[in-house]
């Protein structure tokens, strides 16, 4: 079955068990929302190709396009769909850390690749900022960009040059006011690592899998942005956010706890099923999450994998409302 075709089933199932909003108005419509986990260097023109087929109505791309990848930047840049990007640990890799600088492979004196990437995407890039989409009715904000995760200020020279952020609670501070500058009450946060909370086991989706096994890699500053605008009454039904790899470091028996829900109906997903290109002597497949929302709820999300004909060969629901069954 095509793209096309699945898609379109997949959407008619669910539009069946549309329900009318709470003032009694129908609902605005659904939107499909492809979450790219970290690209490490793995992007191609079928990629794009495939979003489009995909119908998809929002892209967001949660970082780590490469090392400094300015080229893959570019590609995603020049993509003719709707979207928003924040950058991850490797979009800085040469330019935060006092080791990357040493291993730096050009002269950071005559370019600065990081500030490349920032005039290649402008506004679509969400870290420390927003993006507002009129015809979707929602707002992506940006938490921390080019986060390593964890409890730890990291890169303190680095965030000062570029953001005058010294801290957490500066940096919560920050995230905050983009949100409270969102034009819709409906708000998608968008992370390169996810939210401190989300659990301290090394499957978790944030959790640390390397020695000493166990602990939140999360960030402090995320989850404090979260819990402070959601108190403020916004609807937060997604927070997407990658880095901490599907595949663990201490095991091969089993993979990351890749999506949670908070009481409060929020979706955490953490998209990073690396690698997210695939390719053997038999095939040649690609990664996207799907997410489907109506009315500030999520319905369903999926890890999808297309193959190089463009047919969806793997579809792993990962949630789905109790009064959906989308399965083929």
């Amino acid at each position: 079955m095509t793209i096309q075709q699945r898609s379109m089933n997949q959407e008619l199932r669910i539009q069946a068990i549309a329900v009318p909003n709470t003032d009694g108005k129908q609902a605005l419509g659904l939107i499909k929302i492809a979450v790219i986990g970290d690209v490490h260097d793995q992007w191609e023109a079928a990629d794009g190709l495939a979003l489009q087929q995909l119908g998809i109505d929002l892209a967001l791309f949660v970082g780590d396009f490469g090392n400094e990848s300015v080229e893959i930047v570019r590609a995603i840049a020049a993509l003719d769909i709707p979207k928003a990007v924040i950058f991850g640990n490797h979009d800085a890799w040469y330019s935060a850390s006092h080791w990357g600088k040493q291993k730096c492979p050009y002269d950071r004196a005559l370019e600065d690749r990081v500030q490349q990437q920032f005039d290649l995407l402008g506004d679509l890039h969400v870290g420390y900022g927003k993006r507002d989409f009129p015809d979707l009715n929602l707002t992506v904000v940006g938490a921390r960009p080019f986060s390593w995760g964890g409890s730890e200020w990291k890169n303190p020279e680095f965030y000062e040059a570029r953001y005058g952020i010294h801290n957490f609670a500066e940096s919560t501070a920050q995230i905050v006011t983009s949100a409270d500058q969102a034009t819709h009450d409906t708000i998608i946060f968008l992370g390169h690592c996810g939210p401190f909370g989300l659990g301290d086991r090394p499957d978790d989706p944030c959790g640390k899998d390397w020695r000493p096994i166990g602990g939140d890699h999360g960030d402090p500053d995320f989850a404090a942005a979260i819990d402070q605008v959601r108190q403020q009454g916004k609807t937060i039904p997604l927070v997407a956010f990658g880095h901490m790899h599907h595949h663990l470091r201490y095991t091969k028996q089993s993979l990351r706890t890749s999506l949670l829900v908070s009481p409060e109906a929020t979706v955490y997903l953490n998209a990073a099923a690396v690698p997210r290109i695939i390719q053997t002597d038999e095939i040649h497949q690609r990664n996207f999450s799907l997410v489907y929302l109506l009315n500030g709820t999520v319905l369903q999300a999926s890890l999808i994998w297309i193959d190089q004909n463009f047919t969806i060969t793997t579809e792993q629901i990962l949630y789905s409302q109790p009064a959906l069954a989308i399965d083929e």
